[in-house]
């Protein structure tokens, strides 16, 4: 059978291609997708442990048996603690997850999720600082897995709503090319009291850090680096639990 098989990050580097199309058996797991690349990517294997895959933009175990046409994806820890209209012509009233290549408007945004009934509205803005790992950063280039970032970021907004019983939230990440000072995520969050608005924000923001697909380079005078993110939780990288299998075709 034939699946494509996507790379993101410091694996497209150590690849050399963004995607590829792969033949494998007819009974073949997750696990046999990534053996395949240890085998052929130099670099990959010492890797290994800290990826998380994905079968049709759904995170999934090694055990995880494959279908024909199946989408996979490679995944590197994501970016850490670190064809789109402008923000306030394109963002609507209600819960919203966005991935944008131009400026994020945060007023607007923030003006479009205000009502009456709430008593506290907490925004996170995360900004281009112009430092790390000890040098002077010129600029910052974000790259997404799209489908999947944004069927993640509505997940975390479902959950955020029921878990903190806020009334309403959006995340808007911004990718491509991001110069210092810029905006690169902002997190909004109402509801009636702001120590639910508060824990809210932190748990999404902080979340969103460590399980939507999106990877971060940092650019200096002497090179460029991907950012090291912080291992995927257990239940992700831990490869504890396997898809279900697709029903058969009728």
């Amino acid at each position: 059978m034939q699946v494509r098989v996507l790379f993101f990050g410091v694996l497209k580097d150590l690849a050399g291609q963004s995607a590829d199309s792969l033949s494998l058996p007819e009974h073949a797991i997750l696990g046999d997708v990534l053996a395949h690349y240890e085998a052929r990517v130099p670099g990959l294997r010492t890797l290994s442990s800290s990826l998380a895959m994905s079968i049709n933009q759904e995170y999934a175990g090694p055990e995880s048996k494959l279908q024909p046409g199946d989408e996979i994806a490679l995944l590197p820890p994501v970016s850490g603690g670190s064809g789109d209209a402008a923000l306030d012509s394109s963002v609507e009233r209600g819960n919203c997850a966005r991935i944008v290549r131009n400026k994020i408007d945060t007023a607007a945004l923030l003006g479009k999720i205000k009502c009456p009934p709430d008593g506290a509205v907490v925004v996170f803005e995360g900004v281009v600082r112009d430092n790390s790992r000890g040098r002077r950063t010129l600029f910052l280039d974000y790259e997404v897995y799209e489908d999947m970032a944004l069927k993640q970021m509505n997940g975390l907004i479902e959950q955020a709503l029921s878990q903190f019983r806020v009334r309403e939230a959006a995340i808007v990440h911004r990718v491509g090319r991001l110069q210092i000072g810029e905006t690169s995520v902002v997190v909004v969050v109402a509801s009636a009291h702001r120590g639910a608005a508060f824990d809210a924000c932190r748990w999404l923001i902080d979340t969103l850090k460590l399980t939507v697909p999106i990877w971060k380079k940092e650019y200096f005078e002497d090179g460029a680096v991907w950012a090291d993110g912080e291992p995927f939780p257990a239940e992700i990288s831990g490869r504890e639990s396997s898809r279900p299998e697709k029903p058969a075709s009728k």
